[in-house]
């Protein structure tokens, strides 16, 4: 159970314009004792930064627009954060064409990684080893970076074989990744060191977006969203193991722990927690579409983020419930919780 002291306050952290100058960052020892959410706000074309006891916002670091997903290294040094440069997937656009990388300490962008030709840049992934990885949609080919905290372009790059590939599940060796292609409405087994390995295809149904690997990797749970499916597939051979129904649009997959998977659904508005073995457990209606889940690493605390009314809702996951949320810039994505340095 959660201690009370832990609950998140409701606060009244107001937007401000895109493009705005970035605000002041909170002082060091403030923020060495705080839980800070960083926060990719596509709408409002940024990264934000949030005391995640008070909803307060310490900073926000402007990029050019639109920005999409988000991963943070083993240290907490960097966060990498792809240039998707459109609204949505069925947006129309070259889009954009970089890695932005974002100094977690001092809460600026410190640099650009150009990918040209790789454009459309939106999956990213870290693995064990801080090497980094990031989809390009548009060319349907998986990047990688050896040491993206120095490197000035990708150090290498596999074919994926789907269409409009748009996220990926890494193993925590780096060794194997699980690419959705929305079009082809595949999941792509593939390589990231060894293109010479043709991929493994697997259509699991519709439209198939989200993924995530079961904590031991050998079960690959995908939401197929068309198709209003939860679906578990052998993560080695790509067989389609299990599928069950959700009812609504199942957007974003996430472990809880071995036996427990978090679903969002943008249709429903709710998080529901599913068995390993596909069976629902309990739903939890929100106050907004939820487009993404990040997780305190040391409470059961999760921080979801409504894409639609610009709050993150913080929800109990012993008491299933929300406790506490606080207001964020223009559509909220994805976000990381870095725990207070004691």
């Amino acid at each position: 159970m959660v201690a009370r002291r832990t609950v998140i306050k409701a606060a009244g952290a107001a937007a401000v314009p895109a493009g705005a100058p970035a605000a002041p960052a909170a002082p060091a020892s403030r923020a060495a004792e705080a839980d800070v959410l960083v926060v990719v706000e596509k709408g409002s074309h940024a990264v934000g930064f949030y005391d995640a006891g008070t909803g307060q916002r310490l900073r926000t670091v402007g990029l050019p627009d639109h920005p999409h997903e988000m991963v943070v290294d083993s240290r907490g040094r960097f966060a990498y954060v792809g240039h998707y440069g459109v609204r949505m997937a069925s947006t129309v656009g070259e889009g954009g064409a970089a890695v932005f990388v974002i100094d977690l300490h001092e809460r600026t962008l410190a640099r650009t990684i150009d990918t040209r030709p790789f454009n459309r840049v939106h999956g990213m992934g870290i693995d064990a080893h801080d090497r980094l990885y990031a989809l390009s949609e548009e060319k349907a080919v998986l990047l990688g970076f050896d040491d993206p905290s120095t490197d000035r372009a990708p150090t290498g790059a596999v074919p994926t074989h789907g269409v409009k590939t748009h996220l990926f599940s890494l193993s925590r060796d780096g060794e194997r990744a699980y690419v959705t292609g929305l079009l082809s409405h595949t999941v792509s087994l593939v390589r990231p060191h060894d293109a010479s390995v043709p991929p493994v295809l697997v259509t699991p149904g519709r439209l198939p977006e989200s993924s995530c690997l079961s904590r031991d990797e050998k079960t690959l749970f995908v939401g197929a969203r068309r198709s209003s499916s939860l679906v578990a597939v052998d993560a080695r051979t790509m067989k389609v193991r299990r599928s069950r129904k959700t009812g609504g649009d199942p957007l974003r997959v996430y472990p809880l722990d071995d036996e427990r998977l978090l679903v969002t659904d943008i249709v429903g508005k709710t998080l529901t927690a599913w068995s390993t073995d596909l069976r629902r457990l309990r739903s939890l209606q929100l106050g907004g579409i939820p487009a993404a889940v990040s997780f305190h690493p040391g409470k059961p605390l999760a921080y979801v983020s409504l894409l639609d009314v610009q709050r993150i809702a913080v929800v109990d996951l012993d008491r299933f419930s929300v406790i506490g949320g606080f207001a964020t810039q223009v559509e909220p994505d994805t976000s990381v919780l870095l725990p207070a340095v004691s």
